[in-house]
């Protein structure tokens, strides 16, 4: 897999959602999701939109780059990758959904991704939040933007990275 360098002179501005779980005839995003999103330079879907609808939707807003993750029908893991690399502004960026009991989420990922030696992992799975640095690199978890099954509240990532390879990473919520 090649790895995509994104060059910038200004501040990168970053949406990140993970575990839309939408399928079936409405492939709805809340309102106030979409409306943040259009305000990034790149939209980060870390796994389990479960079809390919969502992929479409957030094509609309921005560029984006995606994982599938393991709720993902055989169409969207026909289209996306397991794993993304890439670099913003010389920070590497690591995008994985996620696998195996929530409680030992951080772990699984750092074995699987810590040799790629990266400044960020993205991911999801267990829609709990989580903006953390963990031996010097952020693991970032936006949360999930449509269910709040494991999490009190629905919610979504910003992460923006300046020139200078600055990162100011926030969880927002989606108070309906």
């Amino acid at each position: 897999m090649a790895s995509r360098i994104y060059h910038i002179d200004k501040t990168m501005k970053i949406g990140v959602v993970s575990d839309t779980h939408i399928s079936g005839s409405s492939c709805e995003l809340p309102e106030k999701l979409t409306a943040e999103l259009k305000k990034c330079s790149l939209i980060i879907h870390a796994g389990d939109m479960v079809d390919v609808c969502v992929l479409d939707s957030l094509n609309k807003l921005s560029k984006v780059l995606a994982v599938y993750g393991n709720m993902d029908s055989d169409n969207v893991r026909s289209k996306l990758e397991a794993k993304e690399i890439f670099s913003v502004g010389g920070k590497k960026i690591c995008v994985m959904h996620g696998y195996g009991h929530p409680d030992n989420l951080v772990d699984i990922l750092r074995n699987e991704l810590f040799s790629e030696k990266p400044d960020i992992i993205i991911f999801g799975h267990s829609h709990v939040p989580k903006n953390e640095y963990i031996d010097g690199v952020l693991f970032f978890n936006p949360g999930s933007a449509t269910d709040k099954v494991f999490a009190p509240y629905r919610s979504y990532g910003i992460i923006e990275i300046d020139k200078e390879g600055n990162i100011n990473a926030e969880i927002h919520k989606l108070i309906p």
